[in-house]
């Protein structure tokens, strides 16, 4: 609760009526106008701070004659100094659970337009308390700041990647150079990111995908790691507080507008390299949870309007995080599409992709809409036409779509099907060389129908959900137990294997498998039509001992080591090496599906599948293997690309594979995984001829990349 203290009679304020549009706190050339939207209140109350103060200098009743239009509340302050003004509400309505109201009178609200929030600085501070009685009750120390959006972005544009060409790379602000081993003198920050460019250019992606950078209320966890007695953080951040207002906390300066301009300049430095932004974008739930967190907003606000509620009252939980935002009501679906238009205008975001996106199509009842309303006006936004849309297209609900997203042509996918199949084929799972054909392929069969092509499958075998890349062939099982939920926690169907030992080995042959099978996920997600996406550290040999569900780990079990490179530095030159085959190689990154016809101008085929015979591909149910040749297309200098062979081979024999025949060429060894570096990749110029032109033979649990020349 607010400190009360006197403040100054508002007969001595020069107010206005103000404006009801845009929403928000906005400068005008007399003061500001501030506007706030709830269909239920019965009062609201505008309060201004001065700075930190934690008692408001100024608490203006809004009058509902003058200062609402329909739903919305508002009023103009005139010659206000927004450099240390601080504001929120207090908004007083019904308390009715079974109309879903819950209306608190003593509590301090944000405003859900906020371009800055300020108290939550300190990252992990308490800053939000709750207290219970007949009804959760609020201590907040958040409040809202007033923002100027100037910026100079000098001649700096967006790179403008086409989707075909991304290569993204899933990374964590906080967590990328928070390491005491990153070298980097603003740890943890948008700052330290940008000190990390030259290491994003060397590796080769071409877009980095932040998780959660919104304000986000990482303190709401309360439980200790049962292990070391250390505190838990909500440290991924899918618990946002303000969707307009940038994390002060990963910013060098955490005050005021520093965090959002400090956003910005990360922006700019990584356009500058030729490297876009796509923002995880949280909109199916807030930081509110249940009946029993914090009232900050939006439930405060208009409960009944923001969330979906059952029919006493009680919050339907489709996100699995305690509430879901009711994301198709008009009023929602606005302040979405405005947060998204502001972080694409203001902070010149390329792209989005959307958390638990599934929950985005279902109505106030939690069912699926055929037409969703919020999806399409994303999808056909004119201030958004220039941004990637990926969806995760399921939800906790159980609400799977992948393939199925009502898309409208635009919206791309994390393609969980294609992780899945990935993870069992290499896993030597038999019968799976069909599906991962179609998979590597594009998976026609999920988007083509619907016209979409083949980059619209944002292919991955790890993100941040689940385990990483080394650890995916390091345990069977795994090992939550630090997250304080008994082991219960994360996804138990990984479809990984261990090779032999649970965790860490001394065995030099169970290490050198593992590191042939990572060779192999990465090959394979390379030669892949559709946008790869690679997690963070995963190109280095990260390990997040065997935790699957690492969210809550403010620690160095989620901050990456950048010592890793000193030992794993083949790995990364391995992947780097892939990257770069994949950026310069026409037949990679196509636009269209294979049709199995002829490249235009060359009796070879864009693509032709194969077994250990060419030509005879293995679709049975006992199959582990996998072969296939892409055919080099002309390129605009007139010459014309390497053809490509690719074989796998997931079984535990070593088998040999007879090779089709390039006519006027001879094939070259670019890539093979059996082999230690830098051997298992050859830089262009320096691959190796086979002295057999006819045949190779592929050891174990291995990969081999041939190019003609």
């Amino acid at each position: 609760m607010e400190n009360r203290k006197p403040d100054i009679d508002i007969r001595r304020l020069d107010l206005r009526a103000g404006k009801p549009l845009p929403l928000g706190a906005t400068c005008m050339p007399w003061g500001v106008n501030f506007s706030l939207v709830s269909n239920h209140a019965c009062e609201v109350t505008l309060l201004l701070y001065d700075g930190d103060d934690p008692s408001p200098w100024a608490r203006i009743p809004l009058d509902p004659g003058v200062n609402r239009t329909g739903a919305i509340w508002h009023v103009g302050v005139n010659r206000l100094d927004i450099s240390t003004l601080r504001y929120a509400y207090r908004v007083e309505g019904p308390w009715n659970l079974e109309q879903g109201h819950r209306f608190d009178p003593d509590a301090i609200l944000l405003d859900p337009y906020a371009r800055i929030v300020t108290g939550a600085e300190e990252w992990g501070g308490d800053y939000i308390g709750v207290t219970y009685d007949s009804r959760a009750r609020t201590d907040s120390k958040l409040r809202c700041a007033v923002a100027e959006d100037s910026f100079d972005w000098g001649s700096v544009v967006s790179p403008q990647i086409p989707m075909k060409d991304l290569v993204i790379y899933e990374t964590h602000v906080r967590g990328l150079t928070r390491h005491s081993s990153s070298g980097v003198a603003y740890p943890g920050t948008f700052r330290g990111l940008i000190e990390k460019i030259p290491y994003l250019k060397k590796l080769g992606v071409n877009a980095v995908e932040l998780m959660p950078v919104q304000e986000f209320h990482e303190s709401q966890i309360d439980r200790l790691n049962p292990v070391t007695g250390e505190r838990l953080l909500n440290y991924w951040g899918y618990s946002t507080t303000a969707f307009f207002a940038a994390k002060a906390s990963y910013s060098s300066d955490p005050r005021g507008a520093a965090p959002f301009d400090e956003f910005r300049e990360m922006v700019k430095a990584l356009h500058m390299a030729g490297i876009e932004v796509i923002l995880d974008v949280v909109f199916n739930h807030t930081a509110e949870g249940d009946h029993t967190g914090p009232t900050l907003s939006f439930r405060g606000l208009d409960n009944q309007v923001y969330y979906m509620l059952g029919k006493e009252g009680e919050y339907r939980n489709f996100s699995g995080c305690g509430n879901t935002m009711n994301c198709n009501h008009p009023m929602v679906r606005e302040m979405i599409r405005e947060c998204l238009r502001y972080w694409a205008t203001e902070a010149r975001v390329d792209g989005f992709r959307f958390d638990l996106a599934s929950i985005l199509g279902r109505d106030p009842e939690g069912h699926p809409l055929s037409n969703p309303p919020l999806i399409e006006a994303i999808a056909l936004d004119p201030a958004l036409a220039h941004c990637k849309l990926i969806a995760e297209a399921w939800d906790a609900g159980g609400l799977y779509q992948v393939g199925t997203f009502p898309a409208k042509g635009r919206w791309g996918e994390w393609n969980g099907k294609y992780r899945d199949c990935a993870r069992q084929f290499l896993a030597g799972n038999r019968g799976q060389a069909s599906e991962m054909a179609t998979r590597l392929a594009g998976s026609a069969d999920l988007y083509q129908e619907e016209g979409r092509y083949p980059y619209h499958s944002i292919n991955f075998v790890t993100c941040h959900d689940g385990f990483t890349m080394a650890d995916m062939f390091s345990y069977n099982e795994k090992h939550n137990e630090a997250n304080g939920e008994e082991n219960r926690d994360g996804d138990n169907n990984n479809n990984s294997h261990n090779h032999g030992a649970e965790g860490p080995t001394d065995n030099p042959k169970i290490n050198a498998i593992r590191l042939r099978q990572a060779k192999n996920a990465f090959t394979l997600l390379m030669l892949s039509q559709g946008p790869p996406m690679i997690y963070e550290g995963d190109e280095m040999g990260r390990s997040k001992n065997g935790n699957n569900n690492s969210y809550c780990h403010d620690t160095e079990l989620n901050w990456l080591d950048w010592g890793l490179l000193e030992n794993n530095g083949g790995l990364f030159r391995f992947v780097a090496g892939l990257i770069k085959l994949r950026k310069s190689h026409p037949a990679l990154g196509r636009k269209d599906y294979y049709t199995g016809g002829f490249v235009p101008g060359v009796d070879v085929r864009d693509v032709e599948w194969h077994g250990q015979t060419p030509r005879e591909p293995d679709w049975s149910q006992d199959a582990q293997t996998l072969a296939f040749s892409l055919g080099g297309p002309w390129e605009e200098d007139g010459r014309r690309a390497p053809d490509i062979y690719a074989a796998f081979n997931t079984g535990e024999e070593e088998k040999e594979f007879a090779l089709p025949h390039v006519t006027g060429r001879r094939w070259m060894r670019k890539v093979y995984t059996a082999l230690a570096s830098p051997q298992d990749y050859l830089e262009d110029g320096a691959e190796a001829e086979l002295v057999h032109q006819y045949s190779f033979t592929l050891a174990p649990k291995s990969c081999v990349v041939l190019v003609s020349a």
